[in-house]
């Protein structure tokens, strides 16, 4: 028999470490690409060109390549703003 407390609860732990690695990984990388960007102009206008090789990696009903372009579309658009 399974514990279904123990179970929430080590599901939503999960979550919260995931939640917390994407915001971290999303800060540190942003950064990074603000200052590369500040040293090579071009960066932003190279990586908004790679977007249509951009693609969800999903193998189900929730994969959208579209959506997870236009989350990289607004990262460059705020790092434009920036510059």
């Amino acid at each position: 028999m399974t514990d279904k407390s123990t179970d929430t609860a080590t599901d939503t732990d999960r979550i919260a470490d995931a939640r917390r690695r994407e915001m971290a990984i999303e800060h540190l990388l942003f950064g990074t690409i603000r200052f590369m960007a500040h040293r090579h102009p071009d960066l932003l206008d190279e990586l908004d060109g790679s977007l249509a090789h951009l693609w969800d990696k999903a193998d189900d009903a929730t994969r959208d390549d579209e959506a997870v372009r236009v989350v990289a579309r607004r990262f460059i658009k705020s790092l434009r703003a920036e510059s």
